[in-house]
């Protein structure tokens, strides 16, 4: 069976020091040090040590071949993101981040499958590498994240953007960052095991609720770990929409569970039986292998939960390969 790993992500090997370049801010760049390891350095100040499964291209294909996926959909670390910077700085990391995916996905092309990133905080840069990835890159979709500078995706200013990808037919994976309150909980890593699902149920509210899903019915979006808190609580959002309309239905009317299999989500519960509940409201078609490989929160194992677990095996396959090339819009032949 064709295994592809929606949900992971990836670096260049080396990069520029973003903060000497620019002149200003905490950006992102490696120091490479000991053999196989690097440090992350956010602007001059230690961030945190990555192995080289970040980078290295032929050893994460075989780490991957350890548990039969030949394919992995490859996008940057969400902190590269770099919203909070000005818009032609952030494109020009785009640019480089996106050239080094696109460079990835043509050397291997049966191995990788990338996804952009763009400067969400200017919508004019935005739209402008949106095109660029689509017809010189042939890159199928974006990764963003689930707010930008604090704004929820609903804001005007962003529709533009969403109307292009729809336009364009570009993917869109909606990953958690700069998690709302963390500063407020950084004992325990609240942040990641509370905080992202939260953001992730933020984007998705905020895009349903802000009339965007509604506006832009064949926009292709997924939402990274299953959802995060978004589907678990639908009906407590859904109650919330019936018992305060004046509140929560003031840009679309429509109920909240409607939207239920209507985008995709990977499948990283940690948990069979949350899946199987994610399986029942969304459907198999809507539901894709993902990892967040290579990072520890992520299912290093690569679905080994699934394949153990008495799940149909027409579900399998649909997560497995089909619902991500739907996703896509990619056929399954050009990795068989």
């Amino acid at each position: 069976m064709l295994k592809i790993d929606m949900h992971s992500h990836i670096l260049p090997p080396e990069m520029p020091n973003w903060t000497e370049k620019f002149g200003y801010g905490d950006f992102i760049w490696l120091k490479q040090q000991k053999p196989g390891l690097a440090d992350m350095m956010k602007g001059h100040n230690y961030f945190r040590t990555i192995e080289e499964n970040c980078w290295d291209e032929q050893v994460r294909i075989k780490e991957y071949e350890e548990y039969n996926t030949q394919v992995q959909v490859v996008c940057t670390v969400p902190v590269m993101f770099s919203y909070w910077a000005k818009g032609k700085d952030t494109l020009e990391l785009s640019r480089f981040l996106n050239d080094h995916i696109a460079d990835l996905q043509a050397r291997y092309p049966k191995n990788y499958i990338g996804l952009g990133t763009i400067p969400m905080q200017d919508s004019e840069l935005a739209i402008q590498e949106l095109h660029r990835l689509k017809k010189e890159l042939n890159i199928s979709g974006i990764q963003i994240g689930s707010n930008v500078n604090d704004k929820n995706l609903s804001e005007p200013e962003f529709y533009p953007i969403f109307e292009a990808c729809q336009e364009l037919g570009m993917a869109v994976m909606i990953h958690p960052w700069e998690m709302m309150g963390f500063h407020s909980m950084e004992k325990y890593w609240l942040p990641w095991l509370v905080g992202m699902p939260a953001e992730t149920s933020r984007a998705m509210a905020s895009l349903i609720f802000g009339g965007v899903m509604e506006r832009l019915s064949d926009l292709r979006v997924l939402l990274s770990h299953a959802g995060g808190s978004f589907i678990p609580t639908i009906g407590r959002i859904e109650h919330g929409f019936n018992c305060r309309p004046d509140l929560v239905a003031i840009d679309n009317k429509r109920n909240p569970r409607e939207y239920l299999g209507k985008f995709w989500t990977d499948c990283i519960t940690h948990d069979i039986d949350l899946l199987k509940y994610i399986l029942k409201v969304q459907g198999s078609e809507k539901v894709c292998l993902g990892t967040d490989y290579p990072f520890p929160l992520g299912d290093l194992e690569i679905g080994k939960f699934i394949e153990d677990s008495d799940l149909p095996q027409k579900d399998i396959e649909n997560m497995f390969c089909n619902s991500i090339l739907t996703w896509l819009d990619m056929d399954k032949e050009l990795f068989l």
